[in-house]
This record gives structure tokens, C-alpha cells and sequence, in this order.
């Protein structure tokens, strides 16, 4: 982990632990540090978590289909399964 992330392996590190102890997606969004947020545009579909300043860790529902609410939103509560798709700086 330090060697791809370097300064940023402890962050990861965390984010990873935070997304594995939690039941469902909605308990991710509890914790202010991690600013768990639906992505727009081009990433739509995708969520991503803060690892520092601009990085993010980006994910997506592994859920098929994904869980939705009756207005068409993300379900929170119902997302158990998440992938990985990468940790960037996409600012």
C-alpha cells in the first residue's frame, strides 16, 4: 500500500476499513471525514469517499440491479456490495 500511495497509504487504508465495517452505504455517509458523495456527469453512477485534499476513492454499487428509491435516486440503505474502481485526483 505505501509503495502505490505513499503519504496517502494511511488514508486509503482507513477509507477501506470505513467501507468494510459498514453494514449498508447510508452508515458511510455518517462519517464527516470520509464526505461520501454521488458523482455527476461523465461518473455518473459512481460515488466516491475523500482519502485527502483532492484524492477520492471512487466506487460504484455491486448490486444488479442497484437498489433504487420510488423517486429513481440511490437506495443507501439497501447497498451492501460495493467495487472499487480507482483513487485519483479528479479535480
Amino acid at each position: 500500500m505505501a509503495k502505490s500511495f505513499g503519504k496517502l497509504a494511511r488514508k486509503v487504508n482507513q477509507r477501506l476499513k470505513d467501507l468494510t465495517d459498514a453494514d449498508t452505504l447510508a452508515i458511510i455517509r455518517t462519517i464527516p471525514a470520509a464526505r461520501c458523495h454521488e458523482l455527476k456527469g461523465d461518473r455518473k453512477g459512481e460515488l466516491a469517499v475523500d482519502v485527502s485534499g483532492n484524492y477520492r476513492m471512487i466506487f460504484e454499487p455491486n448490486h444488479n440491479p442497484k437498489p433504487k428509491k420510488d423517486d429513481g435516486g440511490l437506495n443507501w440503505e439497501e447497498v451492501t456490495k460495493i467495487q472499487i474502481n480507482e483513487i485519483e485526483d479528479y479535480h
